[in-house]
């Protein structure tokens, strides 16, 4: 593909509206509904999100991960806490994700700061997964460097034939994260690229401030 091809990619929106009076006056329930739409829709992985990190002196990094809970505390996933998005947080904990369901023609932003979500939720859920999920979160060193793929595949083999049929301990290395928002956008197509585009800013515990932003 040349750069004019590349330049006159574009798809116009036209699916649905957002406005000041239809959208929820809490942001969580907002996202409620809107995740709602997406599983109904069946879009492929609709907990897919990209999360963006960055370490203190402000080098971003981001990677696509999964939503794993929601409440009106937060959004959680898990991870390795040795990966770089893991050292990133424990240095840096301010952090964004953001959901892209283009079959609905929505985004959702979402910024906030990330704490640790407890060892007895992580342990839970770690539990809740599949056997050989559980291995590989054992088997990999996320995000270090590795010689080969054989390596990997050994150190997995391995540990099936060490714990065979018990239970595998969750890693003191893995866990789950929580972010816990102060800024959410809901992002709805729109044509000629005049979007709508509705924000809450958290003013404390419980309330939100939604402003109308320009697109």
């Amino acid at each position: 593909m040349n750069k004019e091809e590349l330049q006159n990619l574009r798809q116009d929106y036209s699916a649905a509206t957002l406005s000041e009076t239809s959208i929820n006056v809490n942001p969580i329930k907002q996202f409620d509904i809107w995740f709602n739409e997406t599983v109904a829709a069946e879009i492929p992985e609709p907990n897919a999100m990209t999360l963006a990190t960055a370490t203190p002196d402000g080098r971003p990094s981001a990677r696509i991960v999964l939503l794993k809970g929601f409440d009106m505390n937060g959004f959680a996933f898990y991870t390795n806490y040795l990966s770089r998005k893991g050292k990133e947080l424990t240095k840096n904990p301010n952090a964004a994700i953001v959901f892209f369901w283009g079959e609905l023609e929505r985004q959702v932003r979402i910024e906030g700061t990330i704490e640790k979500l407890s060892k007895e939720q992580s342990e839970k859920y770690f539990q809740s997964r599949p056997k050989l999920s559980q291995i590989g979160a054992l088997a990999s060193p996320q995000s270090q460097e590795v010689p080969n793929r054989e390596q990997l595949e050994a150190k997995m083999s391995q540990l099936e034939a060490e714990y065979g049929d018990n239970e595998i301990p969750k890693p003191s290395f893995w866990g789950g994260y929580i972010l816990k928002p102060r800024l959410i956008e809901f992002w709805q197509g729109r044509p000629s690229r005049l979007h709508d585009r509705i924000a809450y800013k958290k003013i404390d515990n419980k309330n939100w401030k939604k402003v109308r932003l320009a697109p």
